[in-house]
């Protein structure tokens, strides 16, 4: 099991912990999204090695540009923040994040998934990634989120392994409260 510097160093272009900084309710919802200093102390952070976030792969260039920051975007374009406030104070606080396609950038999802589609073994080659950062990470029995009908595509062909849920992706249309829901319906169920 990787301590969480080795974690940071490996994953850290690529995942995170669902933590964020405290904010003020009366703050807008996006504020403070993108404020990972607290990462810089993380070895007191709450993480959960057993509750595994998965979006499908990074959104687009620029995206990642501290280790930790994926899941954690600022830019007016992103959703992130529907995270933070499906998350906060739930059990689900201080779960990893990360995404099941490694290092292909792409912001449109349907573009992804023609690609893997016409490359089944970089698909296969990503899923067998995943299941070795699972055992980095020193997840046991993991608890498997995926955001959104594409990565859960790819993770349900691990379904004999893992139990495996998925909620909407939060960049679509859904309300922050509505992914917050989907997070609580799940959480009766683990």
């Amino acid at each position: 099991m990787f301590t969480i510097n080795e974690i940071k160093d490996k994953y850290g272009h690529m995942a995170s912990f669902a933590i964020w900084k405290n904010i003020d309710e009366l703050k807008k919802p996006k504020y403070g999204v993108g404020d990972i200093s607290h990462f810089d102390n993380i070895d007191n952070l709450n993480i959960n090695r057993n509750i595994i976030l998965v979006g499908l792969n990074l959104s687009g260039k620029g995206t990642i540009d501290k280790p930790f920051s994926n899941f954690h975007n600022s830019k007016s374009t992103s959703h992130d923040y529907k995270i933070r406030f499906a998350l906060q104070d739930t059990i689900f606080s201080g779960a990893y994040m990360t995404d099941i396609i490694k290092d292909y950038e792409e912001v449109m999802s349907g573009k992804v998934m023609k690609f893997l589609n016409a490359n089944s073994n970089i698909k296969k080659e990503n899923i067998n990634s995943f299941e070795w950062e699972l055992k980095d990470i020193g997840a046991t029995n993991p608890i498997i989120i995926a955001f959104g009908n594409d990565s859960f595509k790819i993770l349900n062909e691990l379904k004999y392994k893992y139990r495996i849920f998925k909620v909407p992706h939060y960049s679509s249309c859904i309300s922050k409260e509505n992914l917050r829901y989907a997070f609580y319906e799940i959480s009766k169920l683990i």
